[in-house]
């Protein structure tokens, strides 16, 4: 949390609207990025969230104000701000967005030039403060254009695959009244796929709850409609759709995890040697798949910041979260929820599997927990006195803390803004170990304070 404002993140800018955040903090925001940045040129765009027009006008007077021109990209996805600072030289760029929080909230997602993120260790808490004290050095008169960039991200979506080798899929695709139907319509058009569309309508008062299909709950709307007819995979998005989810043809939910081994398999193909982020939560899926596709596995630590600075640093081709973060080298080291799909397409097409066939393998190997999360009154103490109950394990720090048996293996991190813990389990090959163990993890992590959030 802020120092000055609650909806400073470690990460974003994430509140509620307007008691967190307004439009006269929008307006400082402006201010305060444009003295931190020096940038002369940004864009800024929505997703479907009703005050995310009001909230970019007072961001776009801000920047003005200190002489800054904004291009306004009208309702878009996170990454085509991440497209358009990089692909058109942009000195930033901003999302307003707050994923998959509340309808009420909104927040915002900040990049600088070659969109490269600015995050609590790169400057956010500094434009944070000159928000708060509002003691401006730049003063100016900038303007504004509005820019439709859907043909151009459309045309870089499209380039990551060979669209002439695709095979016609029937699929079904939730956008959770989000901004994904958006893109999707147009992306979609050019392959030789058949979409069934679901709450592809953008409507930010999110009639059919936000979408975050992360969580169990918010899983329905897709699989009822699933349900209703006969397609290959289904796939579904958060609402600013940096995020994709996976269900095969059976309607089976696929854990973030195996979809980053399907996507390091696929682009392995065709980048033979490439290096492979990935975060220490569950590995031993990806470090197989990534070393019999003949690449090179690295460990970092989770969140967006972390991994771009690592695929840079590395030069890798792929990073993966298993919380359906997906970041690509071909789209500067930048996170997208489209390009993970055309990858699904590509793969299926180049194999004749299924998306069931291509992981049952993987889950079948290395069951996994899934992310459970429990509350505690002390997220340190309760992960030393987890490390002590399983100090005879080798043990890691990377991001958390990480303890591996020959036969299972454990993660354990905390939240970076509330007292949360989040714990994931996995084994090898034996389904009924991984359970067992899940439960005596949580067993001791929840003896004090028992609940699950």
């Amino acid at each position: 949390m802020g120092k000055f404002f609650s909806c400073f993140k470690a990460y974003d800018i994430r509140g509620e609207v307007p008691s967190a955040l307004n439009e006269d903090l929008a307006y400082r925001i402006g201010r305060a990025y444009a003295d931190r940045t020096g940038a002369k040129r940004v864009c800024l765009g929505y997703d479907s969230r009703l005050s995310g027009p009001s909230l970019a006008a007072a961001l776009s007077r801000g920047f003005h104000d200190a002489g800054v021109d904004t291009v306004n990209l009208g309702t878009i996805g996170t990454e085509m701000v991440y497209f358009s600072t990089a692909h058109f030289d942009y000195d930033g760029g901003i999302m307003i967005t707050a994923s998959h929080n509340p309808p009420k909230d909104n927040g915002m997602k900040m990049v600088t030039t070659q969109s490269r993120p600015i995050s609590g260790d790169t400057g956010l808490l500094d434009i944070e403060e000159r928000a708060y004290h509002q003691k401006w050095e730049r003063n100016g008169k900038g303007s504004e254009e509005k820019r439709d960039v859907y043909p151009q991200y459309v045309d870089h979506i499209l380039g990551q695959i060979d669209v002439s080798k695709i095979k016609p899929f029937k699929i079904l695709a939730n956008a959770g009244n989000g901004a994904a139907g958006l893109a999707m319509e147009k992306i979609a058009s050019r392959l030789p796929i058949e979409v069934t569309e679901v709450l592809f309508q953008p409507d930010g008062t999110f009639p059919n709850g936000v979408p975050n299909p992360i969580l169990p709950e918010c899983r329905a709307t897709t699989l009822n409609a699933f349900e209703q007819g006969k397609h290959d995979f289904s796939v579904a998005w958060d609402g600013d759709y940096d995020r994709c989810f996976f269900f095969d043809e059976n309607g089976r939910f696929i854990e973030g995890y195996y979809i980053v081994g399907v996507l390091a398999k696929s682009i392995l193909q065709n980048c033979p040697g490439g290096s492979i982020i990935y975060d220490p939560r569950l590995t031993w899926n990806t470090l197989d798949v990534v070393s019999e596709s003949g690449g090179n596995a690295v460990i970092c630590k989770s969140g967006h910041a972390f991994i771009k600075e690592k695929m840079r640093e590395v030069d890798a081709v792929y990073g993966g979260e298993m919380s359906a973060h997906h970041y690509f080298k071909s789209n500067w080291y930048c996170d997208s929820g489209m390009i993970p799909l055309m990858l699904v397409l590509q793969l299926l097409s180049n194999t004749g599997s299924t998306l069931g066939e291509q992981v049952e393998e993987m889950m079948k190997k290395y069951p996994c927990s899934g992310e459970i999360n429990s509350k505690v009154d002390d997220v340190s103490a309760t992960i030393e006195k987890v490390a002590s109950k399983y100090s005879d394990g080798k043990m890691e720090r990377v991001d958390g803390l990480s303890i591996e048996y020959p036969e299972w293996r454990f993660n354990l991190r905390g939240s970076n803004t509330e007292p949360v813990i989040r714990l994931n389990v996995e084994s090898r090959g034996n389904k009924q170990l991984m359970e067992d163990k899940t439960s005596e993890l949580l067993n001791l992590i929840r003896e004090e304070r028992c609940c699950e959030v």
